[in-house]
């Protein structure tokens, strides 16, 4: 029986200095090794109408322009991470957005190299996690699977008939 309590997902962004220095797998695999699970992901270099839009309550803040040319300035991995209490959790992996206030053991205290280059976007509630994720993917984008269905490729792999 699948528990289904607590069951989220949550937009993460791979910024461009993750993609740059070659984080990505880094990245990806401690998502994976938490038990969260990747449901939609691409590499994109985002559209200006994106951006304006995933960061629609900066758009009249002083450090928009900044924000703007480096989230603009190479390609991004956008994807959809979903587990238990995949918000929280994703977030207290991350650290937070000033890599040097990051604790030794997250994402941006281990990878992050300061402030404006912190590697990641992770959504920040359920709310902006369902308004991010539409700006990034199509419905039919999103795998929709189960843990039975993992339990069925791995059983497969060791030789058991499906």
């Amino acid at each position: 029986m699948i528990d289904r309590e607590n069951m989220q997902r949550s937009l993460v962004l791979l910024k461009p200095d993750c993609v740059a220095r070659g984080l990505i797998g880094e990245v990806l695999g401690r998502f994976e090794k938490r038990g969260l699970r990747i449901v939609a992901m691409k590499m994109l270099k985002p559209s200006r109408a994106q951006i304006r839009e995933h960061y629609v309550e900066h758009l009249k803040k002083p450090f928009f322009p900044a924000l703007y040319q480096y989230i603009t300035s190479g390609p991004m991995v956008v994807m959809v991470i979903e587990g238990k209490n995949a918000i929280e959790l994703t977030r207290m992996m991350m650290g937070p957005t000033d890599c040097a206030k990051a604790a030794p053991g997250t994402i941006r205290g281990d990878l992050g190299k300061s402030m404006r280059m912190n590697i990641i976007h992770g959504s920040d509630s359920e709310k902006s996690a369902r308004r991010e994720t539409k700006i990034w993917f199509k419905t039919s984008e999103i795998i929709r699977t189960s843990v039975e269905d993992y339990h069925h490729v791995l059983a497969f792999e060791e030789g058991q008939p499906l």
